[in-house]
């Protein structure tokens, strides 16, 4: 499965014949980049460009010929992306630079100053909207998730169609928000943090880490390699190396101990739970393809502010939401951390992690308890699909142009699943996944933590204490759903009580009371049934 995205980086199924828009205003944001003469935009390094943008307020139309209200300076602009470079429509990453060169930190379309940023260019995700779907329930639910912002870009004098501007990740008090560390801080509290680290392809030219001792599953030959992202591999110390190293190692052989379980030594001593569980969440809510395993980031902050390790920020979900045609990918059952069992012989790979915090009765039941929670407020039906609908909405006009410059409804664009006739068909084939694949999860988290039903476990059915002064409690081993009934009798064959226990059942030990204590002093006798057949009889002595 390697070659999933490599074939395609060297054989596109299918090329777009782009067509030139008449472009004048928009109610999205204008972006007009200029290029340097005789510049082309490469992979690395970026090269000198002017940007311009015109943001008016809301309400009002923008246009090409109203002047830079939002910015108007210079930026340094490359390409970015792995597959999606085989795109005819580029995305691209820039920062904003001063006259000289140097860094220049601005607020762009809102969002707070920095300097880095990214224009996603939507292609195979016709509905142009999936990353800011996701990006926006991640900010609903995580820590931090990149703000989206819906533009429309002119590049060179060409309009390029709908992007979404971006915020890129990285350390910064309104992003990843942890300690600074720089190359001397080598030793005590200051080696502890801030780290930034990520599971991904390594394309480009600055890329380094480490790999994981452990396979991401028995016999595996893939490795799980944890990238440097911040600091960056041409900043970070060998003593930051050694000692980040050093603490994932450790994470992870607590979490293949006997006692992983143990809230002191297990795997909770090293990681940030709550962010683990709404990390899957969200990916699993797309049932991102991608999750887990690529474009997939981690941080630590300092001991002194916490230290353990947590999940995020997500990226990247233009194959999420029902838009793969891979890997079992593209169906909105199934969970995305069960991507090896489907795909085991894929270069990148989920590491053993999430099947082992699956294997933690209390994780399960942390994260169930966190879903119906989302799933009762924040993430309820009507705020996702409201969502979806409010961009569809924003987007409609700009669409229609996008879809004029790069003609592909109608045609299939690697790695679809879906191919509509029309933006309406397929913004409404993702409403309707969507909403589909929350009620699977609504479905399957409901059985999180349950146990599983084993027959070897079968016991006798059990009657104490006998005799009583009080209660006496039946208990016995069935399986979830089975009908369970107990009948009293007083000492001349008359039925006293039933005791019905069917509905509340689970697999495995189960029970029920009988209120002995306002009976009279004697001897009683019961009869205990599964469904129709008699498992049990015999007397009670209420002294």
């Amino acid at each position: 499965m390697k070659g999933f995205a490599s074939l395609f980086l060297f054989c596109l199924l299918f090329q777009t014949l782009p067509a030139q828009v008449n472009f004048t205003d928009s109610n999205l944001p204008i972006l007009v980049v200029t290029v340097s003469e005789g510049q082309a935009i490469v992979d690395e390094p970026k090269v000198d460009a002017h940007l311009g943008i015109v943001n008016k307020d809301e309400g009002q139309r923008n246009r090409m010929s109203d002047p830079f209200n939002e910015y108007d300076g210079k930026i340094g602009i490359e390409l970015r992306g792995a597959s999606s470079q085989g795109f005819d429509k580029k995305s691209y990453s820039f920062e904003t630079r001063k006259e000289d060169g140097s860094n220049k930190n601005v607020s762009l379309l809102d969002m707070p100053k920095e300097n880095d940023w990214v224009l996603h260019g939507p292609f195979s995700d016709k509905s142009l909207m999936r990353n800011a779907i996701i990006y926006t329930l991640a900010r609903w639910t995580m820590e931090y998730a990149p703000r989206p912002r819906f533009c429309e870009l002119v590049l060179d004098g060409d309009y390029k169609g709908v992007y979404l501007l971006t915020e890129k990740i990285k350390r910064d008090k309104n992003r990843v928000d942890i300690a600074k560390l720089s190359p001397d801080e080598n030793e005590g509290d200051d080696l502890t943090g801030g780290y930034i680290l990520k599971l991904d392809k390594t394309e480009g030219s600055n890329n380094d880490g480490w790999s994981s001792t452990f396979p991401p599953y028995p016999g595996a030959t893939q490795p799980t390699t944890f990238l440097y992202h911040y600091p960056k591999p041409d900043k970070i110390s060998e003593a930051q190396k050694t000692y980040i190293a050093s603490f994932m190692d450790d994470f992870e052989s607590a979490l293949v101990a006997p006692t992983f379980k143990d809230p002191d030594i297990g795997y909770r001593k090293y990681i940030d739970v709550p962010s683990f569980i709404d990390f899957m969440f969200i990916n699993e809510i797309g049932k991102n393809i991608d999750a887990y395993r690529l474009s997939t980031f981690m941080y630590k902050d300092k001991d002194s502010k916490g230290g353990k390790l947590k999940m995020g920020p997500v990226w990247d979900f233009n194959l999420a939401i029902g838009n793969v045609n891979y890997c079992f990918g593209g169906g909105n059952t199934g969970w995305a951390l069960d991507f090896n069992n489907f795909c085991p012989d894929d270069y990148w790979v989920v590491p053993f992690w999430w099947k082992r915090l699956w294997e933690d009765e209390a994780f399960l039941e942390e994260a169930k308890t966190r879903w119906f929670a989302l799933r009762d407020a924040i993430l309820s039906d009507e705020r996702v699909m409201s969502l979806v609908d409010s961009l569809a909405s924003l987007l409609d006009e700009a669409a229609q142009r996008n879809f004029q410059r790069w003609p592909v409804l109608s045609s299939y664009v690697w790695p679809n699943n879906f191919v509509g006739a029309s933006y309406p068909a397929e913004i409404s084939y993702l409403r309707n996944w969507l909403q589909d694949r929350l009620r699977w999860m609504d479905a399957n988290i409901a059985g999180f933590n349950v146990p599983q039903f084993d027959p070897t476990a079968y016991f006798a059915p059990k009657v104490y204490p006998n005799p009583t002064v009080g209660e006496v409690k039946f208990e016995y081993f069935v399986e979830k759903g089975t009908e369970v009934r107990i009948r009293i009798y007083n000492s001349v064959g008359q039925l006293m009580q039933e005791l019905q226990n069917s509905a509340e059942n689970e697999n495995g030990v189960n029970s029920a009371i009988w209120q002995a204590g306002s009976a009279q002093a004697g001897v009683y006798f019961f009869t205990l049934w599964y469904g129709d057949e008699r498992i049990q009889s015999g007397k009670i002595i209420r002294q």
